[in-house]
C-alpha cells in the first residue's frame, strides 16, 4: 500500500481506511461532537488523519485543519483521545479558531486496528447506521444498522454491555472487580468495562429501557448529538459506591440515515437535469412516468431507479411501504393534467418535505382550479411550490435544475425567502435539519 490515500480507492473511504489499518498503519479520526452558533459543518462530520501525509475530509473552511492535523498526529503518538474546542479567535491573539463566529467541539480518537464494531461505514462513508460511543472512552462503542436502531429493543442488550452491565463484556455473576473470578489480562475485543481491570457495574434494566427508547426515538428522527446520561443510569454492584455526578458518562450518538429521496415525474431533458443535480446533492433519485418510450437508462443515467407507472399510484405504494419520509422531494414535470393532477393531489396528502409542479402562471392557476374541484384543500395547496423553483433568471435545463434544488435547500433550511448573502445579516451557517 502506498504512503498516502490521495486517490479514491474502491469501496469508499471506510474500506480504504480498513486496508490502511490492516497494513499496520494507525489512523486518527476527528469528529465534530458539538456546535454552537454559526458552525461551518454539521454534527458528526469527520476527518481522517494518518502518518505519511494522509488527510481526508475537513471540519471547517480551513480555519482549524492545520491544528487538527497536529492533534491527530499527537493522538497517534500517545494513543490518548483528545477533545478540543475551536471558537472565534481574536486576530491579535494569533490563536487557532473559527472565523465564522461560532464554535465546534472536536473529538480526536485513535483507531489502531480494524474493528468490525467500529461502524466505519457510517462514520466515514455516510452509510445508514447508528453509532454510539463514550466521549470519555471512545473505545467503548456500538454500531447498529438503521432502521433496526429505530426499535428500542434493538438497543437494550448492546446498550447494557456498553454501559458495563452485568450482561456486558467481561461481566460474570461473581465478578465485581478485576481480581475477582472472570477477570482477564487482555482487553475485551469491544473495549468494554471489566476487560482491563476496572470494576464491573450492574445497570438498572428499567433505566436502560428508558435510555434505549430515547436512543430509538433520536435515531428515527436522525438526531446526531451528545447524550448526557443521568447519574443513576449506571448503578454499581452491591458494595461499590454510587458514581458521583461528575463521573456520569457522556455519550455521542451519530446517526446516518438512508439518503433522502428525490422523485421526479417527466421524460424531458429538464427531468434528466434535475435528477443529475439531485444525485450530486446526495439524493436517492427516481424517475417515474407511465410513458415508457423515453424512460431509458441512456436518457436518465443519474436515476437510481426508473419506474414505468402512474406516479400517483407509485407514491401511494411507496408511502404504504414506508419508503417516504419528511425529507422526500417530489417534482412534477409531466406537463399533462391527466398525470399531473392525480400526482400533485397525492403528493400534497403525504408528509413530505417538498412538492413542486412545473408550468407557467396560467398553467398554475388552471391547475389550482382543477385541484380544488378534486377536493384538495386551500391549506394543502399552500404547500405546493408552483411555478416550481426560485427566480434565478436561467433558461437551460441545468439552470432550471439549479433553481429547483435551490428552492428545495432554502425550504429545508427555513430560508424560503433566499437573498444574496451580501444583503443579509446574522449567521451564515444555520442549523441543518435531520
Amino acid at each position: 500500500m502506498s504512503d498516502t490515500l490521495a486517490a479514491p480507492l474502491p469501496g469508499g473511504l471506510a474500506a480504504a481506511c480498513t486496508r490502511w489499518l490492516e497494513a499496520g498503519k494507525p489512523l486518527a479520526i476527528a469528529t465534530i461532537v458539538a456546535t454552537e452558533g454559526s458552525a461551518p459543518r454539521p454534527l458528526g462530520t469527520t476527518m481522517v488523519i494518518g502518518e505519511g501525509g494522509l488527510v481526508r475530509g475537513s471540519l471547517s473552511g480551513g480555519c482549524v485543519e492545520s491544528d487538527l492535523i497536529e492533534q491527530g498526529l499527537e493522538v497517534l503518538a500517545t494513543g490518548v483521545p483528545e477533545r478540543r474546542t475551536y471558537g472565534y479567535a481574536d486576530a491579535a491573539a494569533w490563536e487557532v479558531g473559527l472565523m465564522c463566529g461560532g464554535s465546534i467541539d472536536v473529538l480526536v480518537q485513535p483507531l489502531a486496528a480494524p474493528d468490525p464494531a467500529a461502524g466505519l461505514d457510517a462514520l466515514l462513508d455516510g452509510a445508514p447506521g447508528a453509532l454510539l460511543w463514550s466521549l470519555d472512552d471512545p473505545s467503548r462503542r456500538l454500531a447498529l444498522p438503521v432502521p433496526l436502531a429505530d426499535e428500542a429493543g434493538e438497543w437494550e442488550g448492546p446498550l447494557a454491555a456498553l454501559l458495563g452491565g452485568a450482561d456486558g463484556p467481561g461481566a460474570t455473576d461473581e465478578a465485581d472487580t478485576a481480581d475477582g473470578p472472570g477477570a482477564t489480562d487482555e482487553a475485551d475485543a469491544t473495549g468494554g468495562p471489566g476487560a482491563t481491570g476496572e470494576p464491573v457495574h450492574s445497570v438498572d434494566p428499567a433505566l436502560v429501557r428508558r435510555l434505549a427508547a430515547q436512543l430509538a426515538a433520536r435515531t428515527s428522527a436522525g438526531e446526531t448529538g451528545i447524550i448526557a446520561l443521568p447519574v443513576d443510569c449506571g448503578l454499581p454492584a452491591e458494595g461499590i459506591p454510587a458514581l458521583p455526578a461528575p463521573d456520569a458518562p457522556e455519550l455521542f450518538l451519530l446517526v446516518r440515515r438512508p439518503a433522502a429521496r428525490l422523485i421526479v415525474n417527466g421524460t424531458t431533458d429538464l427531468a434528466a437535469a434535475l435528477l443529475a443535480l439531485g444525485r450530486t446533492l446526495g439524493y436517492d433519485t427516481t424517475v417515474v412516468d407511465p410513458r415508457s418510450t423515453f424512460l431509458t437508462r441512456e436518457r436518465f443515467p443519474a436515476a437510481d431507479r426508473i419506474v414505468v407507472a402512474r406516479p400517483d399510484r407509485y407514491l401511494r405504494e411507496e408511502d404504504e411501504a414506508g419508503r417516504l419520509d419528511h425529507r422526500t422531494v417530489i417534482a412534477c414535470l409531466g406537463h399533462d393534467p391527466k398525470i399531473d393532477d392525480p400526482l400533485v393531489e397525492t403528493a400534497l396528502s403525504l408528509p413530505v418535505a417538498y412538492v413542486g409542479a412545473m408550468g407557467s402562471r396560467r398553467t398554475h392557476h388552471e391547475r389550482i382550479r382543477r385541484l380544488l374541484e378534486r377536493g384538495v384543500t386551500t391549506a394543502q395547496l399552500q404547500a405546493l411550490h408552483s411555478p416550481i423553483g426560485l427566480d434565478l433568471g436561467g433558461s437551460t435545463p441545468a439552470e432550471f435544475a439549479l433553481s429547483v434544488m435551490a428552492e428545495v435547500v432554502a425550504e429545508r433550511t427555513g430560508r424560503a425567502a433566499a437573498r444574496p448573502l451580501r444583503t443579509t445579516t446574522g449567521p451564515l451557517h444555520g442549523s441543518i435539519p435531520a
